[in-house]
């Protein structure tokens, strides 16, 4: 196995927001992140970014996103999280480039998909604790993950690891 360098990372959750899609049943927690303290602030900080929230909500709702789940919202990556319709116990998750629309296959090789980054994934934990424990989805939609920051305070330990 070839273990590559990572980039610094240290996610802040800046806001989250709930949206209402047009079709009037579905709805989505949009949580926007950023990471913060890299080189080209614009791709991965909202602060920077040429792509306003508000125009992110607008497109996001023009998509057609349908479903109850959530919504990790990067400058450069946005993941929708759902609960499958098929199955309520499985989140189904779909990436799109969040400035382009446009799909992002989370296929890594060697069989393995992405599934997430350090916030995403305490959120996705959070996210389905609520889910388990709510007896309805208005119990559901009422909470929100309480993150504030996650940084990854040594990101070469695997590399440092595998190399030894």
């Amino acid at each position: 196995m070839q273990v590559e360098k990572c980039s610094p990372y240290h996610a802040v959750i800046e806001d989250v927001r709930q949206l209402c899609q047009p079709d009037g049943k579905s709805v989505f927690k949009i949580y926007y992140v950023s990471i913060v303290g890299r080189d080209n602030p614009a791709r991965f900080e909202w602060s920077h970014t040429p792509l306003s929230k508000a125009q992110f909500e607008a497109n996001f709702q023009a998509a057609g996103h349908e479903g109850i789940g959530f919504v990790t919202a990067f400058p450069h990556i946005t993941k929708v999280f759902r609960y499958a319709p098929k199955a309520e116990i499985l989140m189904l998750v779909k990436a799109y480039n969040t400035q382009t629309g446009q799909d992002i296959n989370l296929d890594r090789g060697e069989k393995y998909m992405e599934f997430a980054c350090l916030a995403e994934a305490i959120i996705a934990a959070a996210e389905y604790r609520f889910w388990g424990e709510a007896a309805t989805v208005q119990d559901y939609l009422a909470q929100t993950a309480a993150l504030e920051d996650a940084p990854i305070r040594v990101h070469d330990k695997l590399k440092t690891y595998w190399e030894k």
